[in-house]
């Protein structure tokens, strides 16, 4: 048995519990968790429930759906969080949540470099992730723009990890040994809109300048 799972075992057990109790529901209400700061991983709770898809628990798409758009709500949650108390007050009581300063300081880096599109990619992200909706709430970020990046980057990182759950079977809980192949896909990700938004950018600069 790995160290991390040692590790997170209460998590572990408090996920399994939950999504068995409630099923979609639990879901839907851990994801909120997970977006509004509460550190329950995405990584535990997205696999264990394509686990449960491939035992015929439940369906995939159902299960997609529940993390995805308790992501979105758990975000805005977070982004009117960052609009309504500001920066001071997240700095002076973030720790209580494990925010930390440096945390804040690199989302707000993204956040002035890419503007609102850091919704998206910054979902793909692990831990940072769960960060991003804070300094976007700070920065007033299009309330609309904000959603809709939230909730493409959660569905696309939900559905990886739903399926390497149902991929996995019985033995979802060695995920954390793979978890570099994951990381590493997303950085792949990241990069690519990264490249494409320069592009665009520089496109859209050389035709103003015609």
């Amino acid at each position: 048995m790995s160290i991390t799972f040692e590790i997170l075992k209460p998590v572990i057990d408090f996920v399994i519990s939950f999504i068995s109790s409630l099923g979609y529901p639990g879901i839907f209400l851990l994801m909120i968790l997970e977006s509004a700061l509460i550190p329950i991983p995405s990584e535990i709770i997205m696999p264990f429930s394509g686990f449960l898809v491939s035992n015929g628990t439940f369906d995939p798409i159902s299960v997609v759906l529940a993390g995805t758009f308790g992501n979105l709500v758990g975000s805005i949650l977070t982004y009117y969080l960052g609009i309504k108390a500001g920066r001071a007050f997240i700095l002076k009581y973030g720790k209580y949540i494990l925010f930390k300063k440096s945390h804040l300081e690199f989302t707000e880096e993204l956040f002035e470099k890419y503007g609102d599109k850091i919704s998206f990619f910054c979902r793909l992200l692990p831990a940072v992730r769960t960060y991003i909706s804070l300094p976007c709430g700070v920065g007033k970020a299009n309330f609309v723009k904000f959603s809709i990046y939230t909730f493409l980057g959660s569905l696309i990182w939900n559905s990886t990890l739903t399926y390497v759950g149902i991929l996995f079977g019985n033995n979802w809980k060695n995920i954390d040994k793979y978890a570099i192949y994951l990381d590493i896909v997303a950085a792949c990700v990241i990069v690519g809109f990264i490249v494409w938004f320069v592009v665009k950018v520089r496109k859209r600069n050389e035709s103003s300048g015609k």
